[in-house]
């Protein structure tokens, strides 16, 4: 590795003052990061569409119709200041009560019509003028959130809970297991592993590539274990487990692939430390060999199974 190589990978963009001080992991498990940034404000770091984009489907649902309710119920707030004659009936007499008004803003605010209550001052006119208008923009906005949940591609990839240290040919290798979840294929998938821990006397956080085994997979249809071979090149050469956790090691994963649905790349991270990886292990055959027909079958339940070996 090349002086150039080796400065671009020492940093990852964690920074080294703040991965000398940091004492949790880097990367959870879940690909999110363990950093926080100050000084921007409140506002100035707030991205209210990122966040929903971004969202689980049931939150995002609950604050929709939070939201929802809670803008009807403010329109229906004013409704009532404006007083007893703000709304009517069909009839002419006026319609009181904040269950009147929430179910008229209701019926306003989704454009379906005023049914059986009709505003009946100007100031009423102007507030569902105002509530109408609102109404179509939010719509407008909703629609737009929901399609691009729904058109953004993303990869569901299953890490194995733990790394293992298991015999390969003749030496030994550090491996750990993925698979997609879902039924779209991914092709050309790529993987990127680097080492983290401290050295030195000032315990600053070093990077190093792991080199792999097999960087890539043209199809990933199974299970694809991830292998780097623990030869004297390697930086987990000789290296024992009380030495991983006294340095504080982690190991952080990058996948890259294409989604052949979208025919756009999606991305997946993970990461083990030290006390996630298994010494004298070994991961399960996943092929499922009693398996009826020609086809080829694994069992995604066995994806974290391992045994110990000598």
């Amino acid at each position: 590795m090349s002086e150039e190589e080796h400065e671009e990978i020492l940093d990852l963009g964690f920074g080294s003052v703040v991965s000398r001080e940091s004492r949790r992991r880097l990367l959870n498990r879940d690909g999110t990061f363990n950093v926080r940034r100050k000084g921007l404000g409140f506002f100035s770091s707030l991205s209210v569409y990122h966040f929903l984009l971004n969202v689980s489907w049931p939150r995002f649902l609950g604050l929709t119709a939070v939201l929802y309710i809670a803008l009807n119920a403010l329109f229906a707030l004013g409704y009532v200041a404006l007083g007893p004659g703000a709304l009517a009936g069909v009839d002419g007499s006026p319609v009181t009560g904040f269950g009147s008004a929430f179910f008229f803003s209701v019926h306003t605010l989704a454009t379906i019509g005023f049914g059986h209550i009709v505003p009946g001052t100007v100031g009423a006119d102007v507030l569902v003028t105002v509530e109408s208008l609102l109404g179509l923009l939010s719509f407008g906005l909703a629609a737009g959130l929901i399609f691009a949940r729904f058109s953004r591609p993303t990869a569901r990839i299953i890490f194995s809970d733990r790394a293992v240290i298991a015999p390969y040919r003749g030496i030994t290798a550090l491996e750990f297991r993925v698979v997609n979840s879902r039924s779209n294929q991914i092709v050309e998938l790529n993987a990127r592993v680097i080492l983290a821990q401290r050295r030195g006397r000032g315990q600053v956080r070093d990077f190093e590539e792991l080199t792999l085994e097999r960087t890539r997979v043209a199809f990933f249809p199974l299970a694809w274990t991830i292998v780097h071979p623990i030869d004297e090149s390697s930086p987990l050469y000789g290296v024992t487990r009380e030495e991983l956790l006294s340095s504080d090691a982690e190991i952080l994963v990058q996948l890259v692939g294409i989604d052949e649905t979208f025919s756009q790349a999606v991305h997946a991270r993970s990461s083990y430390t030290a006390a996630e990886i298994a010494f004298g292990s070994r991961f399960t055959d996943m092929f499922d060999h009693e398996s009826d027909g020609d086809l080829l079958s694994v069992d995604v339940g066995r994806l974290h199974d391992v045994e110990a070996v000598e």
